[in-house]
């Protein structure tokens, strides 16, 4: 979506959120969340505060108005049947005869209610410093993951992820062969974005940063002589990320045409840029995804830049065998989350098996 269009859809909500949804949304976004996670966050609001009035636990006529009384008070039995709703209830805008949604959703969806609970209850203060109220009811209700070793997950990723050669493949096929059974239509828009495009990959590919990050990129975050760029993680906390060497070319052949090709002015500060009526933008998240996911299903497998980074964080392990190295390159608190990394370079592993 659109940076413009997600910034209107964003204030369409807001206007039919309550006050304290408002507080909370203000907060968020300094540290910042970003805009996409703001949001889903805002429609699951919507939705939750719909089903409270529809299923008459508020009294409120319209979702503007929901109290905070009504979220104090309400019991795990409240939320458990909101679950169950969502299980249940026909699927929208889909010809679909299936019921309910996905359990990764419904995780998304409590996801969305526990950080709005834990501002409620833990982090915002009112007149006396104080939060509006301590009982957080999100804290009773847990939420199911999938089951899996992994080992299991690593086997299901691997083969989506551009391994040794294949990185370098991946990004000489997009240089060089990509256009070749393209319109010349398509030729002309596949032209203009090129050096942008190939800059995008190669940086995650080469930091295996997220992609919200690679969107709020500016220009002088990054330094091309150390190969280093200033981002912001997760909660807000500052980070200088290496890139490695590899990146360093395409980055210089998308600087080169920067401003000249996308019109940019001294006020644009994003390093990405987009134009949408001749109008220069910060390129967005769903743009990037969507040239990723066009890319890489014509080279092999339709990814997601998430498996870039993937991609990164297992040839950085295959190179150092160290957890560590990798998780402070990923922005990891610990070296927990790259456990599946060692899964995934398990050649060792299988050679031994060879071997019985």
């Amino acid at each position: 979506m659109k940076r413009e269009r997600l910034i209107e859809n964003i204030e369409d909500l807001k206007e039919v959120m309550p006050d304290f949804v408002l507080a909370y949304y203000r907060s968020k976004s300094a540290v910042p969340y970003s805009l996409t996670t703001l949001y889903e966050y805002l429609k699951e609001y919507q939705r939750f505060f719909s089903w409270l009035i529809d299923a008459d636990i508020s009294s409120a006529t319209s979702t503007n108005t929901i109290s905070l009384d009504t979220l104090e008070h309400l019991t795990k039995s409240d939320l458990e049947t909101y679950i169950l709703y969502l299980r249940e209830r026909p699927r929208l805008n889909t010809a679909a005869t299936k019921y309910g949604i996905s359990q990764t959703t419904i995780n998304r969806t409590l996801s969305a209610l526990s950080s709005l609970y834990k501002y409620l209850t833990e982090e915002v203060e009112d007149e006396h410093g104080e939060p509006y109220f301590y009982r957080n009811v999100m804290k009773k209700v847990s939420t199911q993951k999938k089951k899996e070793t992994l080992a299991a997950r690593a086997e299901n990723i691997k083969n989506k992820l551009f391994l040794g050669d294949e990185t370098q493949g991946f990004l000489d096929f997009i240089d060089h062969d990509y256009e070749l059974d393209l319109s010349n239509r398509a030729k002309s828009s596949f032209y203009k974005n090129k050096e942008r495009d190939l800059a995008i990959i190669a940086l995650i590919l080469a930091s295996g940063i997220r992609l919200s990050e690679t969107v709020n990129i500016d220009l002088n975050d990054l330094n091309l002589k150390t190969l280093v760029v200033e981002i912001m993680r997760k909660g807000g906390k500052q980070d200088a990320v290496n890139i490695a060497g590899f990146a360093k070319s395409y980055l210089v052949n998308y600087l080169e045409i920067r401003d000249k090709r996308y019109g940019a002015q001294k006020q644009d500060t994003a390093l990405f840029l987009t134009t949408y009526k001749s109008k220069v933008n910060r390129i967005d998240n769903s743009s990037i995804e969507k040239m990723v996911a066009k890319y890489s299903k014509a080279f092999k497998v339709r990814v997601t830049p998430h498996k870039l980074r993937h991609t990164l964080a297992t040839r950085l392990y295959a190179q150092t065998n160290s957890q560590v190295l990798v998780s402070h390159q990923l922005g990891h608190a610990s070296t927990q989350v790259t456990d599946l990394y060692t899964h995934i370079v398990s050649d060792e592993q299988k050679d031994a098996l060879d071997k019985l």
